[in-house]
């Protein structure tokens, strides 16, 4: 059935079209056909699809609600999801949101807004004063063990069921309060001060009366504010006046979308033009703005001014906007405040931090319920056997009190002390200098992760684009070449120079005028060098930027002027893309140098020193949809109307002339992971170019299908284009990052890239990073836009076989609108799968998805303020500290500096601190029920009475000072060497499966205490001596031995401090045995009878487990023994 489907979606047969979207009218055919459809299933899992429209959209959640829902459902935690959900609607109702709507903004008059918006003020703390105690408490108590705790603790001051003395249960429980409590106030001070901070910076605001000083936090929307060079953006603007000649600024956006590249913004014309700044109060001027959306790349409104005849209407897009958290980079600027505080675009795009809890910490979670469950069955068996006599219902309560130790308290105190100690041992580590640990409670996450979600600018990448690379089809050129390249350029350009001083007319290119000495091929060498030069140096979006510079050369200026102002020392490029950076500095590297550009024409300097000015007639920036940008210029000079054009290979190879090795030679330069560019020109005669303005800006101004008109347009010019070159640009990768995401894949690790940059250069980056190896092919997910393309295409991919999958945000979104479970099902599958032009928003997403379908941990690493959402989604989120700034670092878990260091904070630090928690976990779990056990044997041979074995200071010493320090000193365990660990990444796939600590592992443990238990409580009665007491002596000498000699077993590397803890231990217990006199009687203590019989006792509790540990490290070694011998 699957075999008939059509592959590909139905769309017109002009390649053209597709690039610009008018493929429409075929897709909205396709999404009326809903009969057709549903006549095709999608063959991905079992269950098939229903024939309403309705089922296709909530097909994930249908699927929840199929499952039974019965008692079983309701005790095992569905009263804790009904719950939640209560809470969740009471919480809705009180705060509904408001809805967002559009809004006509006033410029200067925040009085005449028609609604209330919302304060400008930034929030990041979790809790407030009232809010604080009652907050901290809940999320301690939410866990079942701290919960248990207390309701004991409650118990001890009804005096009916008080067993010991009230210290020995409100201590503990006090101490792990007060510590939390202390953790979670510094950590919401810190907050709190960085929330004060960005709120009181003050800001110019533009009134009636001049300048007032205004702080971030008192912003409306409709005030006028000034944002001087190198200030943040305190709101989202529109971009009114500027102090540049120009009328444009650039912004720094790294902190919004983490793009380093500045940003061109350009005024609205109308608010420029006025003489003076005080003039905006003498206008009646409105901004008509959309509703607040998450979408950063585009904006729609219209700027009206009402007061002159006729009124002036200015559409408004993105490249009139200052959205907040951007920084202005060059001059002063002016806005009128659109949106604020959490309408912002840069607030909606962020996250609510949520209170992370480590997967080992739910496990002891669930182990503990099921002791707590054994002390039940436990008290009950207790009870039975007593015969239910008199208050069996106060016994029965005594003896679950009696019995707590099995769930002892200082579990969650040696875990919170451990973590602290991991997270000490990370940053100490000198092979990854700079770690910072952020968040101290979940380190073994680290040693647990099976996707990791990267960024890739500024992650995987320095974000330094070198160029490498001109091919002219029948010549390629090199980096060890490039000086032909800069001979054939002065040369060309001397005999332009040499033919305008002889009064001849000026021409374009050296082509025209061709000098009799030379072969043949070399001048057509020659002049195609000097077009693509010259095509390459014209067609882009840079900007010269000199710091020095008082006032930009006019266009009329004189040469030795202009090189007086044009210094090449001062001279950085801006550009929204690195790549064109790179283009313009290459050309520069060769002679031809851009030296100056505003909104209406740019300067190049030749190899000589001539300028030659060009004036830019249109520009046709690049789109996520047309994949190319172009560039109508005409040459001061001669005249010449010249409309040149740079794309990517798919969206060019349609436009340009027949050739044969475009498509070729853009395959061999991808697979070296260069990002390839096809460069063509086309000459325009006058009439030509003017049909093609007038049809243009009347393109511009309809009000329907704008864009798709706009498109239409250019598209008619877009014919039969002269092949120039094919440029290929390096974006360099950070140190060591293939072997790092080998190791990575090696450890099992699956790796996903989210990036909000371009298809193409995601997919270079991917392939150049050995992300996805040579040896798998790429399945390049088609855009889509309706639920029938998405369908076509997931059958497509569901064919294909161990291949990376390339999918774009837009697609994405609608596969998870339609058929999220089948498309995350196949996604899964993938050895690499790269998300490009993802929005903050949707990173965050994806990580919530593969969280709930997978059920597996994720972690987040990214380094720029665009990844915070997802960093803070993940279970466990890296934050770079990188060119893009500190703010992925700040919101991170855990802050590195280098991509690198991942691999040995996982391999290493991972892998040690889940082990050491399981371990530590377990023993300490181990302590509580050898002692449960021996008061279960105890209690049982004197007539089942609910009278405690040890009392008072013998409990709490036996959970602190005499075994506290060994058992701690398990954090300090290895298994293998660090250096071994890494060589065997495949030690760290072990992990994920969670063997370390399971319910097998624990009944073993469970076993073991029962054993021991019952031989040390039972050997002291039956070498029992004369009187009761020394019972309690030998028993608890015994236990305090066995626990040392445990420790020592279950250690697998000694350390010297492990040494030194056992012998701290038993100094201690031994140094106490003077001073305990109501428990010990001390003229026994120092008799040979009472050696003797506790060496037997601990001989016997021990020997046996020794013996097995040796057989079982014989004839069944684990993996990591195996390499360490």
């Amino acid at each position: 059935m699957a075999d008939g489907i059509p592959l590909n979606p139905v769309r017109k047969n002009s390649r053209k079209t597709a690039y610009y979207n008018a493929g429409r009218p075929a897709r909205y055919q396709i999404e009326d056909e809903s009969s057709n459809l549903d006549e095709m299933p999608l063959m991905m899992s079992e269950e098939a699809f229903e024939n309403d429209e309705s089922d296709y959209q909530t097909l994930p959640r249908a699927r929840v609600s199929q499952r039974r829902r019965g008692l079983g459902w309701f005790l095992c935690g569905g009263w804790k999801v009904l719950c939640s959900s209560c809470c969740e609607c009471l919480v809705h109702t009180c705060r509904r949101k408001k809805e967002l709507k559009a809004r006509t903004v006033w410029l200067g008059h925040p009085e005449k807004c028609e609604e209330k918006y919302p304060k400008n003020a930034i929030k990041n703390q979790k809790y407030n004063i009232v809010t604080f105690v009652p907050g901290v408490l809940y999320q301690q108590f939410k866990f079942f063990l701290n919960l248990y705790f207390l309701v004991v603790a409650c118990s001890q001051f009804v005096p009916s069921l008080k067993i010991g003395y009230l210290y020995t249960y409100w201590a503990p429980l006090g101490f792990v309060l007060a510590v939390t409590m202390v953790r979670e106030a510094v950590d919401e001070v810190r907050r709190c001060r960085r929330d004060k901070e960005m709120n009181s910076q003050l800001y110019s605001k533009l009134t009636m009366r001049g300048k007032v000083q205004v702080k971030s936090s008192d912003i409306q929307v409709g005030d006028l504010i000034i944002v001087e060079k190198n200030q943040r953006i305190p709101a989202d603007m529109i971009f009114l006046r500027t102090s540049e000649k120009t009328g444009s600024c650039f912004i720094r956006t790294d902190q919004l979308d983490g793009e380093t590249d500045w940003k061109l913004r350009v005024a609205v014309v109308c608010t420029q033009r006025l003489p003076a700044l005080g003039d905006l109060f003498s206008i009646s001027a409105y901004v008509y703005a959309q509703k607040p959306q998450l979408d950063i790349h585009s904006f729609e409104g219209n700027f009206t001014r009402e007061d002159c005849d006729p009124p002036i209407h200015e559409s408004l897009s993105i490249e009139n906007t200052l959205w907040a958290s951007t920084v202005v980079a060059s001059g002063t600027v002016i806005g009128v405040v659109i949106y604020t505080g959490k309408e912002m675009r840069s607030v909606l795009n962020t996250s609510q931090s949520k209170n992370k809890v480590g997967l080992l910490d739910l496990e002891l979670n669930r182990l503990t319920k099921a002791l707590f469950l054994a002390q039940v069955v436990l008290s009950v068996v207790m009870v039975a056997l007593q015969g239910f006599l008199g208050p069996w219902f106060r016994n029965l309560f005594r003896f679950v009190v009696l019995f707590s130790y099995i769930i002892p308290i200082s579990l969650r105190v040696n875990l919170d002390m451990g973590k602290s100690a991991y997270g000490w041992m990370i940053m100490k580590d000198e092979n990854i200098p700079g770690t910072v640990v952020r968040t101290s409670t979940i380190p073994e996450e680290l040693g647990r992760l099976v996707y990791l979600l990267t960024d890739k600018t500024g992650t995987l990448t320095q974000n330094e684009m070198v160029f490498k690379r001109l091919h002219l089809g029948t010549v390629s050129y090199g980096t060890d070449t490039m000086d032909e390249i800069q001979s054939h350029i002065i040369q060309s350009y001397a005999q332009v120079s040499s033919t305008q001083s002889n009064g001849s007319s000026a021409s374009s290119t050296p082509s025209r005028k061709p000098q009799p000495p030379a072969p043949k091929v070399r001048k057509s060498v020659s002049s195609r060098i000097h077009e693509a030069v010259k095509a390459i140096a014209l067609c882009h979006n840079v900007t010269p930027v000199y710091e020095s510079r008082v006032n930009g050369a006019s266009a009329e200026s004189e040469g030795t002027e202009a090189d007086q102002d044009f210094s090449d020392d001062n001279r950085t490029y801006q550009a929204s893309s690195p790549d064109e950076v790179a283009l313009v500095r290459w050309t520069e590297s060769v002679g031809l140098t851009l030296v100056n550009r505003d909104l209406t024409s740019l300067q190049l300097k030749t190899p000589a020193g001539h300028i030659l000015t060009y004036y830019i007639l249109q520009i046709f920036p690049f789109t996520s949809e047309s994949k190319r940008m172009g560039i109508i210029v005409r040459e001061e000079a001669t005249g010449d109307i010249t409309f040149y054009m740079k794309g990517a290979d798919v969206a060019m190879a349609s436009i340009v002339q027949y050739n044969d090795w475009l498509e070729e030679e853009c395959g061999n330069m991808a697979r070296e992971g260069l990002r390839t560019l096809v460069v063509a020109k086309k000459s325009l005669t006058e009439e030509q170019y003017q049909d093609f303005e007038s049809r243009y800006n009347q393109a511009k101004l309809s009000i329907h299908d704008r864009s798709l008109k706009v498109a239409a347009v250019v598209e008619s010019l877009e014919r039969e284009m002269e092949l120039l070159c094919l440029t290929g640009v390096e974006d360099q990768l950070q140190a060591d990052v293939r072997p790092t995401l080998e190791l990575l894949r090696n450890a099992g690790i699956k790796i996903w890239m989210l990036t909000g940059d371009k298809l193409e250069t995601a997919t270079c980056i991917a392939k150049s990073s050995h992300l996805v190896s040579r040896s798998q092919d790429i399945h390049v997910f088609k855009p889509v836009s309706s639920r029938g393309e998405a369908h076509l295409e997931l059958n497509a991919f569901r064919r294909k076989h161990d291949c990376a999958l390339v999918i774009s945000g837009d697609s994405l979104e609608v596969c998870l609108r339609y058929y999220e479970h089948e498309f995350v099902e196949l996604a899964c599958q993938c050895p690499a799968v790269v998300c490009c032009r993802c929005s903050p928003t949707q990173k965050a997403q994806i990580v919530r998805l593969l969280q709930q379908h997978t059920a597996n941990r994720t972690c987040a690493i990214g380094d720029g303020g665009n990844d915070v959402s997802m960093i803070q989604a993940a279970d466990c989120g890296i934050g770079i500290e990188g060119k893009e700034g500190k703010q992925a670092s700040l919101a991170a878990d855990f802050s590195i500096t280098q991509f690198k260091h991942i691999g040995r904070l996982l391999m290493v630090h991972g892998r040690n601190s889940y082990k050491r928690s399981a371990a530590l976990g377990q023993f300490v779990m181990h302590r509580g029920m050898i002692i449960s056990t021996m008061q279960a044997v105890f209690s049982s041979i004197f007539y089942f009475a609910s009278v405690p074995l040890y009392q008072g200071f013998l409990m709490v010493g036996y959970a602190t000072i005499y075994t506290m320090f060994p058992v701690f000193s398990l954090v300090l365990d290895q298994d293998v060497k660090p250096e071994m660990a890494l060589l065997y990444p495949e030690l760290y796939k072990d992990l994920t499966k969670g063997r370390s600590l399971s319910f097998k592992t624990f009944l073993i443990w469970v076993l073991i205490s029962v054993y021991q238990g019952g031989i040390l409580m039972y050997g002291a009665l039956v070498l029992f001596d004369q009187e009761f007491v020394h019972v309690v002596a030998i028993s608890f000498t015994a236990l305090i031995l066995t626990e040392l000699l445990m420790v020592a077993l279950t250690i697998r590397t000694w350390h010297w401090l492990m040494v030194v803890a056992e012998l701290i231990s038993l100094g201690c217990y031994l140094a106490s045995l003077a001073f305990l006199n109501e428990y010990f009687d001390l003229s026994f203590i120092t008799t040979r009878v009472f050696l003797w019989k506790v060496c037997v006792i601990t001989l016997v509790s021990c020997l046996p487990l020794y013996i097995i540990k040796y057989l079982k490290r014989k004839f069944s070694p684990p993996s990591y023994s195996k390499l360490s011998s």
